[in-house]
C-alpha cells in the first residue's frame, strides 16, 4: 500500500453522490481497494424551523466537490478523471494537489459540529445573551437562564414591556447575540 494522500476533486453539480457511487464500484472492479481510502461528500445535517416546524435537511457545504484519499498515480488518476460526473482535480496547472491534514481536519470537524448539535451538544451556556432567531418574539434579546437538553428547550428572560419575561423557545429558535 502506497502513501495515501486527501486530494480535491471537481464534480458535475448534483453529482457528487452519484460519482462517488460510481468510484467506489470501479475501484473494487479493477481491484484497487490499496490505492483507495476513503471517498467523502462533505455535507452536514442542518435543522431548521420553518412555520414552527422542524425540518432536518443533509447539505453540501462544499457543493460540486468530492474529497479522495489515495495513492496518485497514472493508473488511479485517470480511474478518478474518467469516472462519469467527476471533470477533474484540484490542483496547479493540471496537477492535482494535495490538501494539508489541517484542511482535511477543518472539513471533517465542519461535519463533526454539525453532528454534535444533532447528538445533544447545545452551544450556548447559562447566562448568555441570545437573540431570538424564529417565532413570535424574533429580533427579541435577552439572556438564557434554564436549558432542559432533554426536551431541545431553553427559558430565555427577555424584555416586555420593560419587565423580564421567561420566554420557553426551541433551541432552533436562538442565535448568538451581536
Amino acid at each position: 500500500m502506497g502513501d495515501l494522500k486527501w486530494y480535491v476533486v471537481h464534480t458535475y453539480s448534483g453529482h457528487e453522490a452519484k460519482a462517488k457511487k460510481l468510484l467506489e464500484n470501479e475501484i473494487k472492479h479493477q481491484g484497487l481497494e490499496d490505492k483507495f481510502g476513503e471517498i467523502l461528500i462533505p455535507i452536514e445535517q442542518v435543522t431548521e424551523m420553518r412555520s414552527g416546524k422542524k425540518s432536518t435537511q443533509s447539505k453540501k457545504f462544499l457543493p460540486s466537490y468530492i474529497l479522495i484519499e489515495m495513492d496518485l498515480n497514472n493508473e488511479t488518476q485517470h480511474l478518478v478523471t474518467s469516472t462519469p460526473g467527476v471533470t477533474s482535480f484540484v490542483g496547479s496547472g493540471g496537477v492535482p494537489v494535495p490538501i494539508t491534514q489541517n484542511e482535511v481536519k477543518r472539513v471533517m470537524g465542519q461535519m463533526d459540529k454539525a453532528k454534535a448539535i444533532e447528538e445533544g451538544e447545545f452551544p450556548f451556556k447559562q447566562g448568555d445573551a441570545v437573540k431570538v432567531i424564529d417565532g413570535p418574539f424574533t429580533d427579541f434579546s435577552g439572556f438564557i437562564s434554564e436549558i432542559n437538553m432533554e426536551r431541545k428547550k431553553v427559558k430565555v428572560m427577555v424584555s416586555i414591556f420593560g419587565r423580564p419575561t421567561p420566554v420557553e423557545l426551541d433551541f432552533l429558535q436562538i442565535g448568538a447575540a451581536t
